[in-house]
């Protein structure tokens, strides 16, 4: 079963698709998208394992999320870690897109993949990858230390759970709204035997503001 949503802010468009692992009817990968004082904090949360209480975990941390977004993503992390020590362990990848100075700031932990696709092809470091630190957010913390980038308007930031292969960022059509590239990517790379999410953000812009 797939789930999508598609929503603008005046900063993002964003797109998102998810399946279960077979056999089970909820999926334990959830996302978060949530406009905060200078931009948007953009997350996709994965459970340990799947079935109820993959999703469950992944709930919980979304709630954590959800409730303290205007925290640097260092503590959002913690907060999450506070709120599932009685649960399972989740792996997460945190973000935000400042419109105040055209910044990413994004942190990971586990293998919640996230890569910046810049929209000019000609830039030094045209793509990024978050720095995915090794640590399960309720049961082991790393160092945690979140990474920034500069953003311009048309760059494309993709999150994938690991229900999706490795080569999930090749082959865009940059041009295809974020819903039809969320689309697009789940179905051709979902591995089919995990649950499975992603999500497409485009930086609009301040201009758009």
């Amino acid at each position: 079963m797939q789930d999508e949503s598609v929503i603008s802010t005046p900063l993002t468009a964003w797109g998102v698709a998810s399946r279960a692992a077979p056999g089970e009817v909820v999926s334990g990968d959830l996302h978060l998208i949530k406009p905060i004082t200078d931009g948007v904090l953009a997350a996709v949360v994965d459970g340990l394992g799947h079935g109820d209480e993959a999703a469950t975990a992944a709930k919980i941390a979304i709630a954590a999320l959800e409730g303290h977004a205007e925290e640097p993503l260092a503590a959002l992390v913690k907060r999450c870690h506070e709120a599932l020590t009685q649960n399972r362990g989740v792996v997460m990848t945190v973000a935000t897109l400042c419109s105040l100075d055209d910044k990413l700031v994004w942190l990971g932990v586990g293998n919640v993949e996230a890569i910046l696709l810049r929209a000019d092809r000609q830039a030094k470091a045209p793509s990024d990858r978050v720095l995915l630190r090794s640590g399960l957010v309720g049961y082991r913390l790393p160092d945690l230390r979140a990474s920034t980038l500069s953003l311009a308007p048309d760059d494309l930031l993709i999150f994938a759970t690991d229900g999706l292969d490795a080569g999930f960022a090749e082959g865009l059509v940059r041009s295809d709204s974020p819903q039809q590239l969320a689309d697009s990517i789940l179905e051709r790379h979902f591995k089919g035997h995990d649950d499975a999410l992603v999500l497409v953000v485009r930086y609009l812009g301040a201009r758009h503001e």
